[in-house]
């Protein structure tokens, strides 16, 4: 009922954007709460990514509410009036999320820091011969919604045509074009309008996705100790020179830095309450982890859903510092998997 009330309340006003902030004095701390409030998955309109990913993403079964579509069109106008005023919302949108606001297109990889099980199944699929494995798939999915379960053709005909090795390629990206969609289209359109009466999503094309990120979330002051104490080495020990290195790149580092590096390997730029402590992965509770992979010519990579750095053993540290800092900057297409 709040959500109603408050929705219908302020898109029947007939006032400019800077009387609101006259009528109802906003501030940090009502941008923040309310977020909260609008946000809350328990409304149906949001859902949380994945089991252990507090990032959102539009909700397929949102058409529960016959409201939902002027509710998203609000939500949008909300979230592009505390981006306007500098103000920061309480709980972020997935990485996928920010990348359509910013109107790039999605990859498969996108797809592990939301959901890593569909993920793993596409990547088999594309390393694996399926005829050889007599796997029956058709160029269709199955969906359950509501508990209702409704099949879904990937193209026209799709339900009578057998995935091959020649149009696997095809079937992978139609299935994650609608893992990313899933029906959503109209309720993402509604956000975006909304957002784009308020602030041109235009202006948005000089960002990518995980600045836009920082730019709603805002940057958490790192605890350096407390990432120290909750990272674990994998054939490396914390006397590795490296590792030293790592840790001296860090503490130079500044704090947007060692953001933009907690992004790169984890997939977000929150931490949960507890600290590094409590980060999860894919399979539940994953501590950060650095793993001896490579060799010295090679860049670091990041695996999001394990919240692990790959990182070469290189010679020394200016070398270590370039390569991290041209990791964390170039990531798209190669950087991360």
């Amino acid at each position: 009922m709040f959500l109603k009330f408050l929705c219908q309340y302020l898109q029947h006003l007939e006032i400019t954007m800077f009387d609101y902030l006259f009528i109802i004095f906003l501030n940090r701390e009502w941008f923040f709460l309310l977020s909260h409030e609008v946000l809350n998955p328990m409304y149906c309109l949001f859902e949380y990514a994945g089991k252990s990913n507090y990032c959102l993403q539009i909700n397929p079964a949102s058409t529960i509410n016959p409201d939902h579509l002027s509710y998203f069109c609000f939500i949008g106008r909300f979230i592009a009036m505390a981006l306007f005023h500098g103000k920061f919302i309480d709980t972020g949108f997935s990485l996928p999320f920010y990348k359509r606001m910013l109107n790039k297109k999605l990859t498969i990889k996108d797809l592990e820091s939301i959901d890593t099980e569909f993920y793993n199944s596409l990547i088999w699929i594309r390393d694996n011969n399926i005829e050889e494995c007599n796997l029956e798939m058709y160029f269709c999915v199955d969906m359950e919604l509501l508990g209702k379960v409704t099949s879904h053709e990937l193209k026209s005909g799709g339900s009578n045509l057998l995935v091959t090795e020649e149009n696997k390629e095809e079937y992978i990206g139609l299935m994650a074009e609608w893992r990313f969609s899933r029906g959503v289209q109209e309720q993402t359109k509604a956000f975006l309008d909304g957002f784009n009466e308020v602030v041109p999503l235009q202006w948005l094309q000089y960002f990518d996705e995980k600045e836009l990120e920082v730019m709603l979330c805002g940057m958490q002051e790192v605890d350096m100790a407390d990432w120290q104490r909750n990272t674990v080495y994998r054939h490396y020990t914390r006397n590795s020179k490296q590792i030293m290195w790592f840790w001296q790149f860090i503490k130079e580092a500044d704090n947007e830095v060692r953001m933009r590096l907690m992004q790169f390997v984890t997939g977000t730029c929150r931490l949960p309450l507890g600290g590094f402590a409590e980060l999860m992965g894919s399979n539940g509770p994953q501590k950060f982890c650095v793993e001896k992979v490579g060799k010295e010519t090679w860049l670091p990579r990041s695996h999001t859903c394990f919240n692990r750095l790959d990182l070469p053993p290189y010679k020394s540290y200016e070398q270590l510092k370039e390569k991290l800092l041209f990791a964390i900057e170039e990531t798209e297409g190669f950087g991360q998997e």
